[in-house]
């Protein structure tokens, strides 16, 4: 019996070709749609193996490329990259398949509407006013109240998201980010977090990891955070979790609130959760996998993300199962200071060397302009580990960074 065939709208996301092509055996056979030449994500699909199937749709407009897919007849549509979500919406809804409804994409990418549908449906998320221009800067901070965080309408990776504590101040980021090519902004309500409820050494917010299928909403796991590097870069994931038990349920109670206030009704989900002293309330849902969780996870657990979304992509019924942890994973994204401009040097540090880093990625070299506008993307290398503690995560961490010695310009 051959197996159902899964059209993976493919970009540069949170699992790459490899990684689809590993989860995808046994049960569907993959079908990637190309949609650009030159570029990273390209690159990616070149390094797949030669029997691999790629689809170019390099070029065509949005109807041509679901007139396309529907010629392919797939059995199945996946994305797992935000800026690919509307694109396979349409093609899902013209091949008749389960996926993210055009409707509910806006939803899931337009930081301003999910904001507005958020606090409409009573969920605990911050209060957003959407700005075009310099000269909404006074409206804005006059609803939203300072200290306030100003980000893109349409983004991810924390690019141009930067803290705002005077009415100046927010002049000033607007026309920055504007003349970035960010577009419409975003400013937002500052969250306060609670240091205490995941440890004052670990990030005061996490993320949920959920299933979705109609109106069942499973909880996958919650994943801790390292603390972010200023003004609001992500550095790391951390699995197992560092909350308690009745924090983890507080904090997926509140992501299932929110997936249901957005009307999402298939797919895995990314949901950040900021834990203030008032309890968990949402920085943002995203309608795909959350970046480097999944290895984390199956590392940790032995549980595939990428292979779930998969399942879910072809109609195939999916019942999480109670993790069993069999060790802890971390990922480590060190983020140059704001301060720096250039990477002018570091030490030549091996995994071998240091005790609970299983890879050192390195993402620069010395010479490499940085910029903090570019968020999650600034950071000069990924780093992975594993621990049975997570003070050995903290001490393992703390000993790579000392090794390290990383000279900025």
């Amino acid at each position: 019996m051959s197996l159902p065939t899964c059209l993976v709208v493919y970009d540069r996301g949170s699992a790459s070709a490899v990684a689809v092509l590993s989860a995808a055996r046994g049960v569907c056979e993959v079908v990637f749609l190309r949609l650009r030449r030159e570029d990273a994500a390209a690159s990616e699909l070149w390094g797949i193996p030669e029997d691999a199937r790629v689809v170019d749709a390099v070029g065509l407009s949005e109807d041509d490329v679901c007139e396309l897919a529907a010629t392919l007849r797939p059995d199945g549509v996946a994305a797992f990259n935000d800026y690919r979500l509307h694109l396979a919406a349409r093609i899902a809804e013209r091949c008749g398949l389960p996926f993210h409804s055009p409707k509910t994409v806006p939803a899931l990418t337009d930081k301003y509407l999910q904001r507005t549908l958020l606090n409409a449906a009573g969920v605990p998320s911050p209060r957003a006013r959407l700005v075009r221009g310099v000269d909404d800067a006074v409206a804005a901070v006059a609803d939203v109240g300072l200290p306030a965080v100003l980000k893109p309408r349409n983004g991810a990776g924390s690019v141009d998201t930067a803290r705002v504590d005077s009415l100046g101040q927010c002049r000033t980021h607007i026309a920055e980010f504007r003349a970035r090519g960010s577009g419409d902004l975003v400013l937002e309500e500052l969250l306060t977090g609670d240091p205490s409820v995941a440890g004052e050494h670990w990030g005061d917010f996490v993320s949920v990891e959920s299933v979705v299928r109609g109106e069942d909403v499973q909880t996958v796991c919650v994943t801790s955070k390292l603390p972010l590097a200023p003004p609001f870069r992500e550095t790391g994931h951390v699995l197992p979790c560092t909350l308690s038990e009745r924090d983890q349920a507080a904090a997926a109670a509140v992501a299932v609130a929110a997936l249901r206030a957005l009307g999402v009704r298939h797919g895995v989900t990314h949901t950040e959760i900021k834990l203030t002293p008032t309890g968990p309330r949402v920085i943002e849902v995203n309608g795909r996998l959350g970046g480097y969780v999944p290895v984390l996870l199956r590392r940790a657990a032995g549980f595939d993300l990428v292979r779930t979304v998969l399942r879910l992509a072809v109609d195939e019924p999916v019942t999480v199962p109670a993790l069993v942890w069999k060790r802890m994973e971390f990922a480590y994204l060190p983020a140059p200071p704001v301060a720096a401009r250039t990477l002018v040097s570091w030490n030549d540090v091996r995994p071998r060397d240091l005790p609970g880093i299983r890879s050192i990625e390195l993402r620069s070299r010395p010479g490499r302009t940085l910029d903090w506008r570019d968020g999650t993307a600034s950071s000069i290398a990924l780093v992975h580990g594993t621990a049975t503690t997570h003070d050995e995560i903290l001490a393992s961490l703390a000993e790579l960074n000392a090794r390290w010695n990383v000279v900025y310009g």
